[in-house]
């Protein structure tokens, strides 16, 4: 899939989209997190249907986010230049889709109540504070692709960026800090429904596999840097403290290293 002619009003309208449906998407999930079901449609399912149903559209959203990631990283099927734009619109499109399709089921499982259910209300929204700080800490980060849309077309388009290891702000704390962070958005919810343990459950393992898969990848890519880091940040658990002297000998700055 190649982007039309590039005029510079497709390129708008394609960075455009790429924003609205990836931005979108996130914070349309992250409100689905701490409501609830939006219970949009209700679909005629018993007990077991349900859980079935919702199982099937995390599977699809998995297959899809990976899917496309490994399989470009690997056949290159789509130039560069347009990937992650690419990649926002579907992925936003898919997680949408989950969103609004997902049923609630009727059995609760556990409820927080009284000072319990206020901290993790509280937790919730700082997580999400946290979420934006670990997101700016990848200065150079073109999250939805839109930067590389508006790049001029030329030469260096497609060439390799140089990357190093990124250590700064939340990654200094943790290897993976929106991985982390996105843990505890899913789990800090008050009300446990067989629907919502589901998610959760499936998104922790999804995410913790993905975690160790990109793990891989990185000691390929950043080689002896990425070892030395390993060694001194935790993945995902933040149990000590920054050695930001540590950190510092590891990479200077944050240059289109793109560890999430």
């Amino acid at each position: 899939m190649h982007l039309p002619a590039s005029t510079k009003s497709t390129i708008y309208v394609f960075a455009g989209l790429s924003l609205i449906m990836g931005m979108g998407a996130v914070i349309t999930f992250t409100v689905f997190l701490y409501t609830g079901s939006f219970a949009i449609f209700d679909l005629p399912f018993d007990g077991t249907q349900v859980l079935v149903f919702d199982a099937c559209l995390c599977i699809a959203f998995f297959l899809q986010h990976t899917g496309m990631i490994r399989i470009q990283a690997k056949k290159k099927i789509l130039p560069k230049r347009s990937f992650k734009a690419i990649f926002s619109i579907v992925s936003g499109t898919i997680l949408l889709m989950l969103v609004v399709l997902w049923q609630e089921s009727p059995f609760l499982i556990a409820s927080a109540d009284g000072l319990l259910r206020g901290f993790m209300r509280a937790v919730f929204f700082v997580d999400v504070v946290g979420l934006i700080w670990a997101t700016a800490s990848l200065i150079s980060m073109d999250m939805f692709g839109v930067q590389a849309l508006m790049a001029r077309p030329g030469p260096m388009t497609n060439a390799p960026v140089a990357m190093s290891v990124t250590t700064a702000g939340a990654y200094g704390w943790v290897r993976h800090p929106v991985y982390s962070m996105t843990l505890v958005l899913i789990w800090a919810y008050p009300d446990l429904t067989a629907d919502r343990l589901l998610l959760n459950v499936l998104f922790t393992a999804w995410i913790i596999a993905g975690t160790v898969w990109e793990e891989r990848d990185l000691v390929e890519i950043f080689g002896e840097d990425y070892r030395i880091y390993q060694r001194t940040v935790p993945m995902l658990i933040p149990y000590r403290r920054p050695d930001r002297s540590g950190a510092k000998g590891i990479s200077g700055s944050a240059s289109g290293g793109t560890q999430e």
